[in-house]
């Protein structure tokens, strides 16, 4: 086996994203040989890591059996895959197959998330340099204005920073849609708040290309063979590192 690094053997085992394994070595859950692992350890042949005791083992898998998974998540399920919590991701679908979500979507919030095996994909899809479009549909607890959507649309300033312009459309006296090409941690709650408004309910209806027409709350299905072909050809140029998280 090439040495690769720490994270990467962790997510190639299909254990968890390589997001995830970095958070588990920083909160010092992993071991390399039976010992805390420097930034940026490697693993080679011969050597044992350990998640909370748990050997994981280098498993080269095939593409043909990686796993794509659109799944309408409904209010209530946390997007984590650890077992412990209740309501987790992990449970709720209930997968033969280990897989682990791509990004998160907050747990009051519902809609499209992406699931599967491939650690390498996870990355290069929560990479915001790439733009890759998010549609989510969001209800308020009061009547918005041409002034409320020039103001989400031109930039709010949350977390430090101002977020990025982008499109937004009214629906309705309450509901409006909002494509996004960032991530910052719960960014439509927070802009909202901002602007003096609450969200009552939020819904992602579209990741990229793939849409959440079809799928009830609760439901999955697995990607077309067309939709894997396009995500795969959208992310092929990513480089930089992964950023953010979900944005309900």
């Amino acid at each position: 086996m090439t040495a690769k690094r720490l994270n990467k053997f962790i997510s190639d085992s299909g254990f968890c994203s390589r997001r995830e394994a970095d958070a588990l070595i920083d909160a010092g859950r992993v071991r390399l040989n039976g010992k805390v692992p420097e930034l940026g350890s490697k693993v080679g042949e011969g050597d044992q890591v350990t998640v909370d005791g748990k050997p994981i083992a280098a498993v080269k898998q095939d593409k043909s059996d990686r796993v794509y998974i659109a799944y309408h998540k409904p209010v209530g399920i946390t997007c984590t895959t650890e077992r412990k919590v209740r309501g987790n991701i992990i449970d709720a679908i209930k997968y033969k197959q280990r897989i682990f979500p791509i990004g998160r979507l907050d747990k009051p919030s519902e809609g499209l998330i992406l699931l599967t095996s491939d650690g390498d994909i996870v990355n290069k899809i929560l990479r915001a340099e790439n733009a890759h479009e998010k549609l989510y549909r969001v209800t308020v607890n009061k009547p918005i204005n041409p002034r409320f959507i020039k103001r989400m649309a031109g930039g709010v300033p949350i977390l430090n920073t101002v977020t990025k312009p982008c499109k937004v459309t009214g629906v309705s006296q309450f509901t409006f849609e909002i494509v996004l090409t960032q991530g910052l941690n719960r960014q439509i709650r927070r802009m909202c708040e901002y602007l003096g408004y609450e969200v009552t309910k939020l819904v992602r209806k579209r990741i990229m290309h793939i849409g959440l027409k079809g799928l009830a709350p609760g439901k999955w299905r697995h990607l077309t063979t067309e939709e894997l072909t396009e995500l795969n050809r959208a992310v092929a140029n990513s480089t930089k590192v992964a950023r953010g998280s979900g944005a309900g």
